[in-house]
């Protein structure tokens, strides 16, 4: 038995593939056979057979896999204490993100750790809440931000942590009618123009919105927020903005643009976080990429 069988038949388990194993390892397809029949060899025992759903664990390879995932982590834990002795660092972190915490909380917690870790090489995508878990879930990533879902998927594989919560606000130009109010209700905007960002969350919440008070007359939908605000600062129409981050948000510095609360506060508010896998292991560099996000999320709530 060696690390590599292990690194093996951890791949095949998660791409169900012997082919798709061989291409994220860079190993041929024989090899990988080769290896993978050896082991069973010398344990006695099926690691994995063939289904409609491709090639999967047997009942007793299913335990083998997971104390191989087990030793494949305690191998990182070596590592990473010889790191911590020359006071070195993994060279990468990988981390996939929603839109939303992309443009408001990454930009200053990525200073924060570039700041005391200048030599660690940060890979960032922009994807959906979906893709994010899927990446984690694939190994593609480190650390996934994203809208934590009310039923988490997965839970025995994946680890959830919260960081902030936002509500929904109106946001309106500070020329609107509106822009003194300290709270407004539902049923007052229904004549307003809107522009609406066109994620699903968000576009959950307005045909949530049009069911219970009825519909408004949108603009258009768009991914661009700079269009968003841009529009809502000119007055053509109103927004809804998750409150998270507004701060520190130009067109909300200077006044440009007014967050009003709404006056229900059963209206909806986000849960947002991060996700990681339980099978991997939890690497020194994202665990002080997670410190620099709460150090600079606290200053947000």
């Amino acid at each position: 038995m060696n690390i590599e069988q292990l690194q093996y038949i951890i791949k095949v388990a998660e791409t169900r593939s012997i082919s798709n194993a061989s291409e994220s390892l860079h190993i041929s397809q024989a090899g990988i056979s080769m290896a993978i029949t050896s082991l069973e060899k010398e344990l006695g025992i099926k690691i994995f057979k063939r289904s409609r759903l491709g090639t999967v664990p047997t009942e007793e390879g299913m335990e083998i896999i997971q104390k191989s995932y087990e030793v494949m982590s305690k191998l990182e834990e070596i590592r990473e204490s010889v790191q911590l002795q020359t006071n070195t660092m993994e060279k990468e972190l990988r981390v996939s993100s929603t839109q939303s915490l992309f443009l408001t909380v990454l930009p200053k917690s990525l200073a924060l750790f570039k700041k005391k870790y200048p030599n660690v090489n940060i890979v960032i995508e922009e994807k959906g809440g979906q893709e994010v878990i899927h990446d984690v879930l694939n190994n593609k990533i480190d650390i996934g931000l994203l809208n934590i879902p009310k039923e988490k998927p997965k839970e025995e594989e994946l680890e959830f942590q919260s960081l902030m919560e936002a509500n929904v606000v109106v946001s309106v130009s500070k020329n609107s009618p509106l822009a003194g109010r300290k709270s407004i209700k539902p049923g007052e905007l229904i004549n307003e123009n809107l522009v609406v960002y066109n994620g699903p969350k968000m576009k959950a919440f307005i045909q949530d919105f049009f069911d219970q008070y009825g519909e408004m007359n949108v603009l258009f939908y768009t991914n661009n927020t700079e269009i968003i605000k841009k529009s809502v600062a000119e007055g053509l129409a109103i927004s809804f903005s998750y409150d998270m981050g507004l701060g520190n948000d130009p067109y909300y510095l200077s006044g440009e643009l007014v967050p009003i609360p709404f006056a229900d506060t059963n209206m909806i508010s986000l849960e947002f976080g991060w996700v990681r896998s339980k099978k991997q292991h939890f690497s020194r560099a994202a665990k002080e990429f997670i410190r620099c996000l709460e150090i600079h999320t606290a200053t947000l709530k």
